[in-house]
């Protein structure tokens, strides 16, 4: 690469538009709310409502696993998603690709709530709701990677960490709207509740889709991807990259990504959807099944202030020692956590899910915001961004709740089998920080990766 080109494009890149970067955080804001409500509501309606509704046949303990097993399915499509979105925005941008992504997944959310259950339809109900999580895979597999490419390559250098992070207040707000309307369902006449009031949270994700796809389509393009393509009039050979030509380039730091997002995104599964089914098997609390719900909804609650905290630390130590601290943290916390669960009293349960998703998984997720657009260069950075992300939800966040259900009923529901499982997740990345290179600070206008070369100021 040429200093003349570099300096061209660090110019670009520096001169902040704050209507577009405000724009930007609101687009990328929607969207990973529209994506973690609907994360949220099928994973909370996989552990308490699908197994009867949709497999009725297989008994209380078949009914879960098969139930958790959609929701895996749907994580299993998400790479694919990754794959095609990723290389889509890479060449034609990232706000047609947004718009196309959030359609695609809150229409099929939205189409859940009008599904025919096994009592109306048999076998086809099932089908029909298999059919529709891979369909809602497949957005979400480039939403979440494209948003995150996006605020990041409008945000400010020297604060890309926090700005990066403030979209992930809507994961959060996401989480809150999700649990919170299931935990308010909860509060309804059973028969109501299996009869039609659970559709009602899967139909009100359409407002979301209205909202969001209205904010995307008055946003422009990133700086980032201007200069691209500015770029790419001037030179003989084409910069954006095929996916295979993305994966060959980008191979060292997407399974660093990936290895980064085991303990944040799989602890995130854990916590949000296998505890809730745990603790709802406890005679502890057999009179207080949506106690997780609640719980779940207090850990969002926290995580709007720490995940942005933990970016904001990230611009001021560094992406890597917030990162490393933090899986640390919580691999040490997955023993002692868990097993309070077992002593019956519902402030720890409170407690364990306040400090495992608000602390844990936000410190990790923090830095991460920033961290992962940086590890790519700018010619496939949606690309690596989404693989990374979307490889890893399946091995991680996806397999999650089916595995620990699984082992759950294999150990007799033991609860060190969770604090097990939660504490590997951890020290996967807790090993993966070692060999990842700081990227605070870098130029997302340089082509290429992080460690690759020394970027230019």
């Amino acid at each position: 690469m040429s200093e003349p080109y570099a300096a061209q494009h660090t110019t670009t890149e520096e001169a902040v538009d704050p209507v577009q970067l405000r724009r930007a955080t609101l687009a990328s804001s929607v969207g990973s709310a529209l994506e973690y409500y609907d994360f949220y509501i099928y994973g909370l309606a996989s552990a308490l409502i699908f197994g009867e509704l949709f497999f009725k046949p297989l008994g209380p303990a078949g009914g879960l696993i098969a139930a958790f097993g959609t929701y895996a399915v749907g994580f299993a499509a998400r790479p694919v998603g990754g794959l095609f979105f990723g290389a889509m925005g890479d060449r034609i941008g990232r706000k047609i690709v947004l718009i196309i992504t959030i359609a695609l997944m809150g229409g099929s959310s939205m189409l859940i709530g009008l599904l025919p259950t096994y009592d109306v339809a048999g076998i086809w109900g099932a089908i029909l709701l298999i059919v529709l999580r891979i369909a809602q895979g497949l957005g979400a597999g480039a939403d979440q990677a494209g948003a995150t490419a996006l605020i990041s390559e409008f945000a400010p250098r020297k604060r890309r960490g926090f700005f990066a992070a403030l979209p992930f207040v809507g994961i959060q707000v996401g989480t809150l709207l999700g649990a919170g309307t299931f935990a308010l369902l909860g509060l309804a006449n059973r028969e109501v509740l299996f009869g039609w009031l659970w559709r009602v949270p899967f139909l009100l994700g359409a407002v979301l889709i209205i909202v969001a796809v209205v904010i995307r389509m008055r946003l422009k393009e990133s700086p980032a991807f201007e200069a691209l393509e500015e770029a790419e009039a001037h030179r003989d050979a084409p910069i954006k990259q095929t996916v295979g030509q993305a994966i060959r380039t980008s191979r060292k730091n997407i399974l660093v990504g990936i290895g980064l997002r085991m303990g944040e995104n799989g602890n995130s599964s854990i916590y949000s959807a296998l505890l809730l089914a745990y603790v709802a098997s406890l005679p502890e609390f057999s009179t207080q099944k949506r106690i997780g719900t609640w719980g779940a909804v207090l850990a969002a609650g926290i995580a709007i202030f720490t995940v942005v905290l933990f970016g904001h630390l990230s611009d001021k130590v560094g992406r890597v020692p917030v990162y490393r601290w933090g899986a640390l943290f919580t691999a040490a916390f997955a023993f002692p956590g868990f097993w309070l669960l077992t002593l019956g009293q519902v402030w720890l349960v409170l407690l364990v899910m306040g400090v495992g998703i608000g602390i844990g998984v936000q410190s990790m997720l923090g830095p991460q915001c920033a961290l992962l657009p940086e590890l790519f260069g700018n010619a496939h950075r949606f690309t690596g961004v989404a693989t990374a992300r979307e490889f890893s939800a399946v091995i991680a966040g996806g397999i999650a709740p089916l595995l620990g259900a699984v082992l759950l009923a294999v150990t007799g529901n033991a609860w060190w089998i969770i604090a097990l499982y939660s504490a590997v997740l951890a020290l996967i990345s807790f090993a993966t920080t070692f060999v990842t290179p700081e990227t605070r600070g870098r130029s997302l206008t340089d082509l290429n990766d992080a460690g690759q070369e020394v970027a230019h100021a």
